[in-house]
């Protein structure tokens, strides 16, 4: 038997098939389309689906500011452009994500008396009413294009408290526009205007985001291994794919004109190409936009010595670092030679001359880059990342022959990183590298971004060692394990990521449940929370 269609379905088809005639028909009255352009559109609707202004822009009929003036005129109110608006989270918040769905709204601002709601239809005025009774206050409606609503509503689905940033919904109106895979450059616009920390190409999924520590996919469909290999051949320099497939994994950055620079990771899993871009900052942030310490600089400027910074991948290591650099660059006159893996910050030379070295076109490896390194007259030495015994042990002989050497390296904490060190090394080498990394390290440095709680982005959130006399006999006589025991409470020359994150939740910037997740003693960080709170 034949199921016969709902007739009031039909019903409810055809009358949005007749406004969107009305809609049509008036805008061949006002003069701004053609009774052509009109069917040409239509056409296209029945082929692609779509809002009628959507498609009337795209198929270039007509201006936005054109079909915003009509909207202003057709509903006597105020059109707004939301590809040109930014909402923060809290304004959004004020309506329930349901309420949104269920009347094609949004909130713009609020200013204390009126709410400037964005709608489709500003004549819904139980709509209105029914918004002024939640709020409890009076609501002045604008209109907006139908496509710009659906945009937006369907980017708040997947994240109900993120920003709109209406650069970025442009962007991802022309994304939707692409074929199955949409182009690189579109993609790699839309990373830099979303803010967000890095984009994930996989095969399977949609392409996908990190902002901050929480992964969103695109409302794209997903990509095929052909698409990703496509973009691998895209983003690679000449010669790369022939790195890449001797390695199976490629690191590089790289400058796309008119859009910005990029880290770029490409690499293999199950049988096809994954690519990880990280978009990376024209200028070298300062020590207060990174939320540091002013007394880092001190450090920073020492003569000779070892400073690490430690702590996740993704965690702002090698940001501070380039911030540490930027100091020296513009108060001493030395010589600094950096070797990287890519190359992020591309730094100008001040009162120093700088000498960047990418690890794969510069120099094969860090090895090899180290070995030669004292015949290139350094005064500080920038190591990226250290990976192996070598390293370590070129990086100590330095930093305890007249040299400062900043480098990264991944270990849980301050005082962790130091046994890594000393634990890479064989046992009858160790009491010497204690005693070598007794005398020459500064400065160990374990870090974490943090969720703020209001606003939008991380804040970081800072474990600092400072090498002092007793923390000295410490690391020499093999004790590092005990400073987090005895400085517990924080000192002048340790202080842990428990008492910082406990701090940061004190101060309202992050939430008590996001500090819990990065504390590293969490009944420790528990009582100096609730403590502060209380």
């Amino acid at each position: 038997m034949v199921e016969q269609p709902d007739s009031r379905k039909i019903e409810r088809r055809n009358a949005g098939r007749r406004t969107k005639r009305r809609i049509g028909e008036q805008l061949i009255e006002e003069g701004i389309i053609s009774t052509g352009q009109l069917q040409q559109v239509l056409k296209r609707q029945s082929q692609v689906g779509g809002h009628l202004g959507s498609l009337l822009i795209e198929m270039g009929f007509v201006e936005i500011d054109d079909l915003l003036e009509y909207l202003s005129e057709k509903f006597q109110v105020p059109a707004v452009n939301l590809f040109q608006k930014k909402i923060e989270p809290d304004v959004i918040g004020l309506i329930p994500m349901e309420k949104l769905v269920k009347h094609n709204i949004l909130p713009l601002s609020d200013d204390g008396q009126f709410v400037t709601l964005a709608m489709t239809n500003p004549q819904d005025f139980s709509a209105i009413n029914e918004v002024e009774f939640l709020l409890g206050r009076k609501v002045k409606p604008v209109v907006v294009p139908a496509f710009m609503m659906q945009v937006a509503l369907d980017h708040l689905k997947s994240d109900p408290m993120c920003r709109i940033e209406g650069e970025a919904l442009s962007e991802l109106v022309a994304l939707e526009k692409g074929a199955d895979s949409p182009k690189l450059a579109s993609l790699l616009r839309y990373l830099i205007k979303s803010k967000a920390n890095d984009m994930l190409i996989c095969a399977g999924v949609a392409p996908s985001l990190k902002m901050g520590n929480v992964l969103k996919r695109l409302a794209l469909p997903a990509l095929s291994p052909e698409d990703c290999e496509h973009y691998a051949h895209e983003l690679m320099p000449r010669r790369g794919w022939e790195i890449f497939k001797r390695r199976m994994d490629y690191g590089f950055s790289a400058v796309y004109k008119g859009i910005g620079r990029f880290r770029i990771t490409i690499y293999r899993q199950r049988g096809s190409v994954s690519i990880a871009i990280r978009p990376i900052m024209d200028n070298v942030p300062s020590l207060q936009q990174l939320n540091l310490p002013d007394w880092l600089e001190d450090f920073a400027l020492r003569p000779n010595g070892l400073i690490l910074v430690c702590g996740p991948a993704g965690h702002g290591k090698s940001t501070t670092l380039a911030a540490m650099v930027d100091i020296i660059n513009s108060r001493r006159g030395c010589n600094i030679i950096t070797l990287e893996d890519p190359v992020e910050y591309l730094h100008k030379h001040k009162m120093s001359n700088i000498c960047q070295r990418e690890i794969g076109s510069d120099a094969p490896t860090f090895i090899d880059g180290l070995r030669n390194i004292f015949r290139q007259a350094p005064d500080v030495i920038v190591i990226g990342e250290m990976r192996d015994r070598e390293s370590f042990r070129i990086a100590l002989q330095a930093a305890g022959s007249g040299h400062l050497v900043l480098s990264t390296a991944h270990a849980d904490s301050s005082t962790a990183v130091i046994e890594r060190i000393i634990n890479m090394f064989e046992p009858h080498e160790q009491a010497l590298i204690r005693s070598m990394l007794s005398e020459s390290l500064l400065l160990s440095l374990s870090q974490r971004l943090v969720p703020r709680k209001k606003d939008p982005g991380r804040i970081l959130a800072l474990e600092r060692l400072v090498n002092s006399h007793r923390l000295r006999k410490f690391i020499r006589e093999g004790k590092t394990h005990q400073i987090r025991a005895q400085l517990q409470t924080g000192s002048e020359d340790f202080t842990s990521i428990d008492i910082e994150l406990a701090d940061l939740c004190r101060q309202g910037k992050i939430a008590f449940e996001d500090g819990l997740m990065f504390a590293e003693d969490k009944d420790f960080y528990k009582d100096l929370a609730e403590a502060s709170s209380g």
